[in-house]
């Protein structure tokens, strides 16, 4: 049984991003990240950037969207790099809760062992 991205032909994954195989260091993307568009997309634009653009519509991970788009994960943030330094998505971390409340998290290791 085949994964999705991992039988795609090189090239192809190679012209996808233009050569490049990773993104920088300062790169905010990571599986959880959330990526919303800010843009429509536009006549002429890659396909894959394009899709992203539609999947974005609403808040989505990059998890979701390599999966949407059946590529691997770091072919997927050098392609979401490239739509975040031309403006059309943003990207956030999601939220979480300032703390955490002790009885909650008893009452999940209780529930947990209980499995």
């Amino acid at each position: 049984m085949s994964r999705p991205g991992r039988d795609d032909a090189p090239d192809r994954l190679y012209t996808l991003t233009q050569g490049r195989s990773r993104t920088g260091p300062a790169s905010p993307f990571d599986l959880v990240t959330l990526v919303v568009a800010e843009s429509e997309p536009v006549a002429g634009m890659q396909s894959e950037h394009a899709a992203i653009l539609r999947i974005a519509q609403f808040p989505a991970s990059v998890a979701e969207i390599a999966a949407e788009l059946r590529l691997p994960v770091g072919i997927t943030k050098v392609l979401l790099c490239d739509l975040l330094a031309a403006g059309r998505v943003s990207a956030r971390h999601p939220r979480r809760p300032a703390t955490t409340d002790p009885d909650i998290m008893e009452q999940v290791i209780v529930g947990l062992r209980n499995l």
